[in-house]
C-alpha cells in the first residue's frame, strides 16, 4: 500500500479477475497502473485506448505525474528513437529504469 498514492489506487493496481486473464477484458478493471510510466488511466472499450487520470476519481488524491514523456526522453537520448520498433534495454521493459535510476 505504501507505493500507491492512496487505497483505491492500490486495490485498482493490484486487481486480478479469475475469469479475464487479459484486464482488457474485464468490465471490473476500472482503473489500469502503468507501471512503466507511473500512470493511472481509465480504460475504453476498444481494450486499447484509455483516458490518463491526474486524481483518484474516489477521494480525490493527486496521483503522480506521468513519466511517459521522460521515458520517451531517456530512450531516445541514449540512441532509441522507435521504442516500439526497437529492441530497447530490458530495464524500460519495468519500472526500473525510473526506479534504480
Amino acid at each position: 500500500m505504501a507505493s500507491y498514492p492512496c487505497v483505491h489506487m492500490a486495490q485498482y493496481a493490484k486487481f486480478q479477475c479469475d475469469q479475464h486473464p487479459e484486464p482488457k477484458d474485464c468490465h471490473d478493471a476500472t482503473i489500469k497502473y502503468n507501471e512503466i510510466f507511473d500512470e493511472y488511466s481509465i480504460p475504453h472499450g476498444d481494450g486499447v485506448s484509455q483516458l490518463t487520470i491526474n486524481n483518484c476519481p474516489w477521494c480525490g488524491t493527486q496521483l503522480p505525474e506521468s513519466k511517459r514523456d521522460l521515458w520517451f526522453d531517456t530512450l531516445e537520448s541514449i540512441g532509441y528513437d522507435n521504442p516500439w520498433g526497437q529492441e530497447i534495454p530490458e530495464k524500460f521493459k519495468s519500472k526500473s529504469w525510473r526506479v534504480h535510476n
